[in-house]
């Protein structure tokens, strides 16, 4: 039993674990809890740490490993705009979800949380002059993700562009990815200590008020992932396909039960294209095509994460999103999405970076990363379903039929 709980894949007991043991010692020891913050300070570096490393890698190897280009030519630019517009739908639904529960808006806390610094200049030109970096390498060292990311779609084309000559540098990139990724397993073992110090630090400062807002931001998200599945997925799908609904979600259901218990849209991928070729009769070619890809760069599920990720900290903290923010919100998190690490708990990774690009506290990760994968089972079935819906679509939209 101990050998099982130390176990890699069981990390998110330990987290578990942690966040309730933090609970009870900020209770019972407030003066302790306060002096070993640097815990969960040091865990929130390491985040930090490896958020430039791994969006460059994964956005790179995203790109750059995509090897069927007669079939990229012939659907890539529908499916990746398919892609686009299911994550811009499952956007605009979450946030009519959240906005309407506010889950973070009236938190009772024992100390107000304050946060005194300014969001990130968001309009359309401070967005371009952000953007585009001067250099590349105090870009990176300003840990400032979108002109990084930028600079990394460009020289993966860069480097597909030249063919054999950049054969070698996409498995130096794909080996570099490995390893950022081993490190990331590292610092993810230490999750249970950070989690603990954070969450014992935040119940000793801010009472037990905290939990009631974590509980309705826990509801709000699994909300938003079930209006989303059926207003973006279900009914477009059987509209276009003709397909019968209780067909389609029959299927979803055979799919969800091994998003469910692994979190991981590429272990549940030989699921995805078996139930989605045999149950609802996708032609197999462009299903290899199109759901692989999907795991990478197709992210419904990350939309609700981010939208419900953004609102709910800048209700904590009293802070007003423009219009104009959320949209960039909205176009900034599809870039992101697409670099979503293939990991249980990478999600952590990326809201941090998320709430980081327009300058806002990413602390809260540390809370959501104790019941992370409470949140994870919605978001990546929905992530995977939504490979499923945009299968099918692609399909009937280039001729080919769906067999009954």
């Amino acid at each position: 039993m101990i050998k099982n709980f130390f176990d890699r894949k069981n990390l998110f007991i330990r987290v578990a674990a942690g966040f309730v043991l933090g609970i009870i010692l900020g209770l019972a020891a407030p003066s302790f809890s306060t002096a070993t913050k640097v815990v969960g300070d040091i865990y929130l570096n390491l985040i930090k740490l490896m958020i430039i490393p791994i969006v460059i890698c994964a956005v790179f190897c995203g790109i750059a490993n995509i090897k069927d280009t007669a079939l990229l030519r012939k659907i890539g630019l529908r499916t990746v705009g398919l892609y686009v517009l299911l994550f811009a739908s499952s956007s605009a639904v979450s946030l009519i979800i959240v906005f309407l529960l506010r889950p973070g808006r009236g938190m009772v806390l024992a100390k107000d949380v304050v946060f005194d610094s300014a969001l990130a200049n968001t309009t359309v030109s401070g967005f371009f002059n952000t953007i585009v970096p001067s250099n590349i390498f105090k870009a990176l060292a300003d840990g400032s993700t979108l002109p990084v990311i930028l600079f990394t779609v460009i020289f993966a084309v860069a480097v597909l562009s030249i063919r054999e000559k950049g054969r070698i540098i996409i498995d130096f990139m794909n080996s570099l990815s490995e390893a950022f990724f081993r490190m990331l397993g590292y610092f993810m073992e230490l999750s249970p200590l950070g989690v603990m110090s954070l969450m014992a630090y935040s119940t000793a400062v801010y009472g037990g008020g905290i939990f009631s807002s974590l509980a309705r931001y826990i509801f709000c998200c699994w909300a938003c992932c079930i209006a989303v599945y059926f207003t973006v997925m279900v009914l477009p799908t059987c509209l276009i396909t003709g397909m019968s609904p209780a067909r389609f979600i029959r299927a979803c259901g055979k799919i969800s039960l091994v998003t469910l218990s692994t979190t991981s849209s590429a272990a549940t991928l030989p699921t995805t294209i078996n139930v989605s070729v045999n149950d609802l009769g996708a032609p197999s070619e462009i299903s290899a095509f199109t759901l692989p890809l999907g795991c990478t760069i197709n992210m419904c599920g990350g939309a609700c994460s981010f939208c419900c990720l953004a609102v709910f900290t800048a209700d904590i903290y009293n802070l007003h999103l423009s219009l104009g923010t959320i949209v960039l919100m909205v176009a900034v998190a599809t870039l992101i999405n697409m670099a979503a690490p293939g990991i249980p708990g990478g999600g952590v990774i990326l809201g941090a970076s998320f709430l980081s690009i327009f300058g806002l506290p990413f602390d809260v990760m540390a809370l959501i990363g104790g019941f992370y994968r409470l949140l994870d089972m919605a978001f990546t079935t929905l992530n995977v379903l939504g490979d499923v819906s945009a299968n099918l679509i692609i399909a009937k939209s280039v001729g080919e039929k769906i067999k009954a």
